[in-house]
């Protein structure tokens, strides 16, 4: 196995990769909870008719059974140190956009996931992912990372009670007296002096505390007895092979945008972790990624695993980096964080005690830390600083992380056409460009 992984070659060892493989997953296991709470739709009473509230419990195990395949994938067939699970932002759009906002059954949700997953596996395999990469104008990239990180924000602000439904002005400043606000506000003060202090996993760490606080007060049921804390594995039938079942419900041209929205998050998310995670490991080769292919070839098999037993898009995960820092250097390590998913599984009962209060102030610190790209985007540009603009102000204005990329996709090629900048506009973009002037017609009928 040392041989197998380059032990020598890499300067590690098992103590060393162990450690970084257990500092990976306490640094991203706040998603277990968070997940299932986000598809769930917890904290949202009423739902779109003819639409039911997918399985709590099977989510769980969805997520945690996705995030092991898909993080051994990548230890064992790329070899690199890096974990991936259902990602933030893409869950987000599932529940509050596709389930919620458009009133898609979650079944045929998870068929988009699917049909995203298998397009990402013939991109990869075909190698036609790196044009459809250099399409996609960098400017826009980032800002459809920051737009998400707002709208994951608002999420969190509103699970929270922070903000609330105003019917003078939408949205205004919730009840701060409420025993529950105070609870998530207790987290967000929590986590966020974890993360300040550079505590690895000080999300986790964060929800905990937080649980905690909230059985200390009240607010929370305490665990009575082992039975509460540690049970079998929850069963994945409720969700198991849904996504197959209702597969002949995406071919919609509403479902063809929530497909390219499902895709294209996913792409250059796990493109920029993948970065990420390299270049502080030092892997990158004259500005190359080894083995790449075998990396998104991970990230795709795992979506496509992920929605097979029933949760959204499964992506890289920029937390990693907590075990490269660790001294995580070999896909040993992944193969250790693979193991901790397996193991969570058992866990499943503390679902009942990481409320949406507990888990609001991760999607908050998840939304800061995405909105960080916001200072890469060149605003000095008119014509670019109006499509990154757009994308990033209406993903949280419309509720929509579909709608934001729609806007913003749209106006891209006409701002740069009036600034005579139309040869540097990619063919890929106007093809994008009638798809989303389609989505608008359709979705206004």
């Amino acid at each position: 196995m040392k041989k197998y992984f380059n032990f020598e070659e890499l300067g590690t060892n098992y103590r060393t990769e162990f450690m970084a493989g257990l500092t990976t997953f306490l640094a991203m296991a706040y998603i277990l909870f968070v997940n299932p709470s986000t598809l769930a739709l917890d904290g949202i009473e009423q739902l779109p008719e003819g639409v039911t509230r997918i399985d709590k419990e099977a989510v769980f195990a969805a997520t945690a059974i996705a995030a092991a395949v898909g993080t051994l994938i990548m230890g064992v067939f790329a070899k690199y140190p890096i974990a991936l699970a259902p990602g933030m932002g893409l869950n987000a759009f599932f529940a509050y956009t596709v389930v919620l906002g458009y009133g898609i059954p979650w079944e045929t949700a998870l068929a988009g996931v699917l049909a995203s997953g298998l397009i990402f596996i013939v991109l990869t395999v075909t190698g036609l992912r790196q044009k459809v990469i250099d399409a996609i104008p960098a400017n826009l990239k980032l800002a459809v990372g920051a737009g998400i990180g707002l709208f994951i924000a608002f999420i969190g602000f509103q699970n929270a009670g922070i903000v609330q439904n105003s019917d003078a002005t939408l949205v205004a400043l919730g009840d701060l007296t409420a025993g529950p606000t105070l609870l998530a506000i207790f987290g967000i003060i929590v986590s966020v002096s974890l993360m300040a202090l550079g505590i690895k996993g000080g999300i986790f760490y964060g929800m905990i505390l937080t649980s905690i606080a909230g059985m200390v007060t009240g607010l929370i049921g305490a665990p009575t007895g082992l039975g509460d804390v540690v049970s079998p594995a929850p069963s994945v039938a409720p969700t198991f092979g849904a996504a197959f079942a209702h597969f002949g419900d995406i071919f919609t041209i509403e479902m063809l945008v929530v497909i390219l929205t499902f895709l294209f998050v996913d792409f250059f998310d796990t493109a920029g972790t993948l970065v990420a995670v390299a270049t502080q490991a030092g892997f990158m080769k004259n500005n190359k990624l080894p083995r790449a292919g075998r990396a998104l070839f991970a990230d795709s098999a795992a979506t496509v695993v992920g929605a097979a037993v029933g949760t959204s898009t499964t992506t890289s995960y920029i937390e990693s980096t907590a075990g490269v820092g660790a001294g995580g250097r070999t896909g040993f390590a992944s193969v250790v964080t693979a193991g901790f998913f397996i193991l969570a599984l058992f866990f499943s009962p503390l679902l009942g005690v990481v409320t949406a209060e507990v888990t609001a102030p991760a999607l908050i610190i998840v939304g800061v830390l995405m909105a960080s790209t916001l200072k890469n985007i060149d605003w000095d540009q008119f014509e670019i600083a109006v499509p990154s603009f757009f994308v990033i102000a209406a993903m949280p204005l419309t509720y929509s992380i579909a709608t934001g990329i729609a806007i913003g996709f749209i106006f891209y090629p006409i701002t740069m056409i009036l600034k005579g900048r139309a040869k540097e506009i990619h063919p890929i973009m106007y093809f994008l460009f009638f798809i989303f002037i389609l989505y608008f017609v359709f979705l206004t009928e």
